[in-house]
């Protein structure tokens, strides 16, 4: 009988976990976030985000795409513009298929499909058509919040029950 070595056993778990579903308390942080959003909750949503992550992520992509577009702002985004894209107003939930703005919260349920886990400490959020991540979430010792996300045309569109 063949065994395989404990290292490839160990590896192949590993990789089963890197885009899996997401921890539950991974997904009820962005459940709360998502509902925050579509409330304009401010107090909910600040509960739910690591600030400093979330604007060094933002300023990050803003500046590539200045670099892109050869416009480069000495000093980048302000810290009131970065902040003014990291708000509940910034984010636009919105039912898939019709483009229809959500008038209440996602269910969990439904942001749970919407959720992959990216590593041990890291999950991601997608909207239906699964590009790319919108939304990043780490867990930071016992609680996981947002650290990154979508700078322009943040549109997470949800699939209904």
């Amino acid at each position: 009988m063949y065994r395989a070595p404990a290292i490839l056993v160990f590896a192949a778990l590993g990789l089963s976990a890197c885009g899996g579903s997401a921890p539950q308390s991974a997904t009820e942080s962005a459940s709360r976030l998502l509902a925050a959003a579509v409330k304009g909750d401010r107090v909910a949503f600040e509960a739910q985000i690591d600030r400093t992550a979330v604007r060094e992520d933002v300023r990050r992509q803003v500046a590539e795409m200045g670099r892109a577009t050869l416009l480069d702002v000495d000093g980048g985004a302000s810290e009131f513009a970065l902040d003014r894209m990291i708000s509940p107003a910034a984010f636009r939930v919105v039912r898939a298929g019709s483009g229809e703005a959500l008038r209440t919260a996602p269910t969990p349920g439904q942001v749970a499909r919407l959720m992959t886990q990216v590593d041990g400490r890291h999950a991601c959020l997608k909207d239906v058509k699964a590009g790319p991540c919108l939304l990043t979430f780490a867990k930071a010792k016992d609680r996981w919040r947002l650290v990154g996300m979508k700078a322009t045309d943040l549109t997470i569109a949800v699939a209904g029950d």
